[in-house]
């Protein structure tokens, strides 16, 4: 006698007192229950419970797991019988599982929202952030035909922080875009090096070249450090989150991001950096070469690798206050920037950490800027 040749725990239970040549109200007796209780299990209009499988256990040598199994397994077929499918079940665990909703709520990206239980409001604020007409289109699910081209997988987060990058960068206005404008202010960069302030002149000259520029504070887990994308062939875009708000990684992802708009990368799949740092941002073949060339641009701009590598050999492997100081002078930079690539180079990831200058206070003025409390006033 296996459970298998059952369907319910009633069925098991009569099968056993027919071998046994019992009557239900026999095994009620034994069992010092309600007969009309057991009736009812028997019928599979019941349940049952843990406490009585375990003394049918005892009163038939049955394992009080075949009857509990029996039992389980009969609810779940009955469930399947009466249950209506949500269609919309797995687009909610996408949307609500996936996405940042609770952040982007908190970050002023969904209009007309201000709880998370708000769902169909939530989902009709969905769509409006990612210009689709009903959630099914909404690009982070698998069957949605619009999807946004990054050079690399995105997450649900990076896509989410790329849209709101893009719903600022159309809103704002620059002059027609010139490349060899944005080559001559790659240049003029260096004059601003010497010191955190320097930096709240990119917006303007960026702008003046024709380059969309935005600053939108990073989402929880996402891990962007900046992206390059183009709105058309004539619109490119610099996005930035600051998510390491230091003198040297400004300058090293500014660069960085330039070089991709100079080089044309991002035209047809938006170049989308994460986690640029250490090995990503160094040289190795292991990175894709549109990324090793912005990496090799942006660090000779922030400290000439030779001058850097003659450096390291003098000093090593210990370096003085002095000697940091003294480098920067001679640069003409601020020794944020040589700490920050003098780690790099050595991966003594603890030396001079003081020189790491913060920077956003110094840009948030004259920049679009979205995150840290302030909303960018762009319609959706």
């Amino acid at each position: 006698m296996t459970g298998t040749d059952y369907k319910t725990p009633g069925q098991l239970i009569q099968a056993l007192l027919e071998s046994r040549g019992w009557t239900q109200r026999v095994l009620a007796i034994v069992l010092d229950i309600d007969e009309t209780g057991l009736n009812k299990i028997v019928a599979g209009k019941r349940p049952i419970d843990a406490d009585l499988a375990l003394r049918l256990s005892q009163v038939f040598d049955v394992p009080a797991e075949q009857f509990l199994h029996l039992q389980k397994d009969y609810d779940l077929a009955m469930a399947r019988l009466i249950s209506n499918p949500d269609p919309g079940l797995s687009t909610r665990a996408s949307l609500f599982g996936d996405l940042p909703v609770s952040d982007m709520i908190k970050r002023g990206w969904l209009t007309g929202v201000d709880d998370v239980r708000q769902v169909r409001a939530v989902e009709s604020a969905l769509c409006k952030f990612f210009g689709v007409p009903s959630v099914e289109e909404i690009e982070i699910l698998p069957h949605a035909a619009k999807k946004t081209n990054v050079f690399s997988p995105a997450t649900p987060a990076q896509l989410a922080w790329l849209y709101r990058v893009k719903q600022i960068a159309e809103q704002t206005l620059v002059a027609k875009y010139s490349r060899e404008a944005l080559e001559s202010a790659a240049s003029k960069f260096h004059d601003l090096l010497g010191s955190p302030e320097g930096a709240r002149k990119v917006p303007r000259m960026l702008a003046e070249c024709g380059v969309r520029y935005a600053i939108v504070e990073s989402l929880p887990g996402a891990n962007i450090d900046g992206v390059c994308l183009w709105l058309n062939d004539r619109s490119p875009v610099i996005g930035m989150s600051l998510r390491h708000d230091r003198i040297d990684n400004f300058w090293f992802v500014l660069r960085h991001e330039c070089e991709h708009v100079l080089q044309n990368h991002g035209r047809s799949a938006a170049m989308l950096d994460t986690d640029l740092e250490k090995e990503r941002a160094g040289t190795g073949s292991s990175l894709p070469e549109e990324e090793r060339i912005a990496n090799e641009v942006a660090a000779e701009f922030c400290v000439p690798q030779s001058s850097l590598s003659k450096f390291i050999e003098r000093k090593a492997p210990f370096f003085a206050e002095r000697d940091i100081i003294g480098f920067a002078r001679t640069l003409r930079i601020h020794p944020g920037i040589v700490a920050g690539q003098l780690q790099h180079k050595t991966s003594r990831y603890e030396l001079f950490r003081h020189h790491l200058a913060k920077v956003r206070s110094s840009i948030a003025p004259n920049a679009m800027i979205d995150g840290w409390g302030d909303v960018a006033p762009v319609g959706q």
